[in-house]
Parts: structure tokens; sequence; C-alpha cells
């Protein structure tokens, strides 16, 4: 019985690996064939985070929203930045921090990231029902707190 537990547990792992995988994919041939370059899935959650802002905001708020490490968000930054489709400026208040904003060239993109959003949600779900959808949200969401 333990066995089948584990195995279980392996499985639910290498599918949700394998279904972050292809989703990745998926967001990467979308990207290259509308011409967008430095940008990674990853990246997915500082654009969705600046779409939703009417200026420059700290980066704290976007370490906050995102959930991930400041290192890590610093990197995207960095490289967003790189290809300018994000700019950063001193914060007047802190020295030591920094607020971050889109560029013009940052703005042009939120249809196509709009586009990739909807197209990815659509083949994740297919034809599941809302009711299936919202169960698997739940779900997963139980998994993740677990995990925490």
């Amino acid at each position: 019985m333990c066995f089948m537990k584990k195995n279980l547990t392996g499985n639910i792992i290498d599918q949700i690996s394998k279904i972050r995988e292809a989703a990745n994919l998926l967001i990467d041939r979308e990207l290259i064939s509308r011409g967008i370059e430095g940008v990674m899935p990853a990246h997915g959650s500082v654009f969705s985070f600046l779409f939703q802002q009417q200026g420059p905001v700290p980066i704290v708020s976007l370490v906050k929203k995102s959930g991930r490490a400041k290192s890590t968000v610093t990197g995207m930054v960095k490289t967003l930045e790189r290809y300018g489709y994000i700019y950063r400026q001193a914060c007047l208040e802190d020295g030591r921090s920094f607020h971050i904003g889109l560029t013009e060239k940052g703005w042009s993109i939120k249809s196509d990231f709009e586009e990739i959003s909807d197209l990815l949600i659509q083949k994740v779900y297919g034809d599941m029902s809302d009711e299936d959808r919202e169960c698997l949200v739940k779900l997963l969401g139980r998994i993740e707190e677990n995990l925490i």
C-alpha cells in the first residue's frame, strides 16, 4: 500500500513537471513567432504585475506579488531592462531601493502577452467544465500549501 502512495506521489510531481515544461514550450514558441526577444516564460509574472500599474512601482511590490526571492526578481528585472522592456529609477525616499516601470517597448507587447495568456489558458483547460476547473485549482492550491 505505501509503495502505491509513493508511486502516485511521484507520478503527480512528474506530471506537474511535464505540464510546466509543455506550457513553457508553448509560450516560447509564441514569443518566437511574434518576434519578441529576451522574454522568457518566467518573466510573465513581471509583465502581468506591471501591466496593472499606472506608473513605476517599488521593486519590493513585485517581489511580494510574485512570491519569488528578491534576487530572482532582481535578475529578471535586469534582463528585461537590458532588452529595453522596463526601466529602473532610484527611489527618492530610500536611496537603497528603486522603482520599476514599463518602457514604450514593454507596453507594446501587452496585446501579445494577453493573447499568449489566453491561448495558454485555452490549451490548459481544453473542454474542462467550470466546476472541474475550480476543483483543480483548489486541489493544486492545497498541494502548494502542503509544501510551504
